[in-house]
């Protein structure tokens, strides 16, 4: 065994023990016995061995292993080629990615520099759990997480027989079955990216396996204590998180490759291809009509400046499906129908961080049998047909779909439509902030079922119908609970609604706390 290298400080050492802990699955530190460990505070990498790149130690608040090259598909390696079953785990803090699709992680039982298996941050957005045999890389599994460049991410990856479980900063993400390799030593991974790497430490122990729903990060939900975990922050949560229809999660185009587009051409073309891509909008795109966009697809803005103009976006066609979409960080101006309408049984679909503004119809509009989505941090600037859920009073091949979780947007001075529901049960308003609404904020009528909570209405007449419906459209079902209501009138309650906390779980903010986080947060430029 290893002599492991000495450690900064007891709280360090503890703060690491706690993560490993997590990762696997043990309930005392005594469990675990420590093979290696480095955090380069001696001023070298004595007993790393790199191939590619450009390596060395270097002061980052403290000594950190840097990789500085986003030309090389670079890799160190460390440990014993005897180790078999184990948890490696470090600090990683990329720094620059050549593009989207580049990474920077952990390596374990790696035999050689091109057979290893290894838990990545990806630029784009997502953690991926490889395999790279020979060379060549088989992405085993694959989760949405944040990946901000120059912020330090803890990853674990535990090997242990042929079962592989990655984690990011505490919470599980990523786990996936396979063979190849029995036994290797630990790396790092800097793939055409630059990164830091810190506080490397291998343990081994006998204890149990971690549960997937292990997050101690996670805030606590206000719904039942069987009540799915809270997905983790930069990660599709609501109903784009629920796995159902043979689709697990929203990841849009991860996986796919990178494009920029400047053009409404490009925009069509990229949006409308068969394969998985992770769309960049850059700049003002004037595009006519509405743009398709097909399954498996990130549109994302680039920057504060990315704007669509004079037309929209329309997820799926009658022939192909709109599913597993991301649209982030847009501003949306002068649609000349709608500006995202989700149609057509599309289903998880992840619309967040977006703003609107008013153009011809709907801004947010769920339709046609559409199931699974999530609306949430988006701003709507005096928009008058907000948010429609439901093609119309006379379309009952939505009763059973239509489930969609509305949280921390801001209503600005728009008018109607926060949502206005048809059928869809249960739909989940919560956290919004509704401020200066015109006619009302929330309708439920043709019996769907409507769980409002924990909002903030601020001068809104008319916060909720339900008891007598909405103009034509027959009364629905409306549950109100924990919302503030300033200068506004009553929320209208009628009926009982199933509980959303039966699809996925959830963390409810205080309904005063609400304006500042929302308005602080919601709208393109914070991602």
């Amino acid at each position: 065994m290893s002599t492991p290298h000495r450690r900064r400080t007891a709280l360090l050492a503890g703060t690491i023990a706690a993560a490993l802990a997590l990762a696997v699955g043990l309930t005392t530190a005594a469990s675990a016995a420590t093979l290696f460990s480095d955090d380069f505070e001696d001023g070298n990498a004595t007993g790393w061995s790199s191939s590619g790149g450009s390596w060395s130690v270097v002061t980052d608040g403290s000594r950190a292993y840097r990789q500085a090259s986003t030309s090389a598909d670079a890799k160190s390696l460390s440990g014993t080629a005897t180790w078999t079953d184990y948890t490696v785990s470090a600090r990683v803090k990329p720094i620059a990615f050549a593009n989207g699709t580049r990474a920077a992680g952990i390596a374990a039982r790696a035999s050689s520099t091109s057979s290893f298996y290894s838990l990545v941050l990806v630029g784009a957005g997502r953690a991926e759990l490889r395999r790279t045999s020979g060379g060549g890389v088989t992405v085993l599994a694959q989760a949405a997480t944040t990946v901000t460049p120059g912020a330090w991410h803890t990853v674990a990856l535990q090997v242990t027989g042929s079962t592989l479980r990655g984690t990011v900063n505490g919470t599980q993400l990523v786990t996936a079955t396979d063979a190849a390799f029995g036994a290797g030593r630990i790396g790092l991974v800097g793939s055409y990216a630059s990164a830091a790497f810190d506080d490397v430490q291998v343990v081994t122990g006998s204890g149990p396996d971690p549960s997937p729903s292990a997050s101690p990060s996670a805030p606590a939900s206000p719904s039942p204590s069987s009540s799915p975990p809270t997905p983790p922050p930069g990660q599709a949560d609501g109903y784009a998180s629920v796995n159902s229809l043979g689709q697990n999660g929203t990841y849009g185009g991860a996986g796919g490759q990178t494009v920029t587009v400047t053009s409404a051409a490009q925009l069509a073309d990229y949006a409308g291809r068969a394969e998985p891509y992770v769309i960049m909008v850059s700049g003002r795109i004037p595009v006519s009509g509405m743009v398709t966009v097909v399954a498996n697809k990130s549109i994302i803005g680039v920057g504060a400046t990315a704007e669509i103009t004079g037309g929209g976006l329309q997820m799926g066609t009658t022939t192909r499906p709109g599913n597993n979409v991301i649209v982030r960080n847009i501003t949306f101006r002068d649609a000349s129908d709608d500006s995202v309408s989700v149609h057509n049984a599309s289903h998880h679909v992840w619309i967040d961080h977006n703003e609107f503004w008013p153009g011809f119809d709907g801004s947010v509009d769920v339709k046609r049998q559409s199931n699974f989505v999530t609306v949430s941090w988006n701003v709507f600037h005096g928009t008058d047909k907000s948010m429609l859920l439901g093609h119309s009073d006379t379309f009952p091949d939505d009763i059973g779909r239509l489930k969609v979780s509305y949280h921390h947007n801001l209503f600005d001075g728009s008018n109607q439509r926060h949502p206005r529901v048809r059928f869809g049960e249960p739909v989940h308003v919560y956290n919004n902030y509704y401020r200066n609404v015109g006619l009302y904020g929330v309708a439920s009528t043709e019996n769907a079922g409507v769980v409002v909570e924990g909002n903030y209405f601020e001068n809104v007449a008319f916060p909720c119908y339900s008891t007598n419906g909405y103009a034509d459209s027959a009364p629905g079902r409306l549950v109100q609970r924990a919302n503030a209501f300033v200068n506004s009138g009553p929320c209208e309650a009628n009926g009982t609604v199933t509980e959303p906390s039966t699809f996925y779980g959830y963390q409810l903010d205080p309904a005063n706390t609400v304006p500042a986080k929302v308005t602080a947060t919601a709208g393109v430029g914070h991602l």
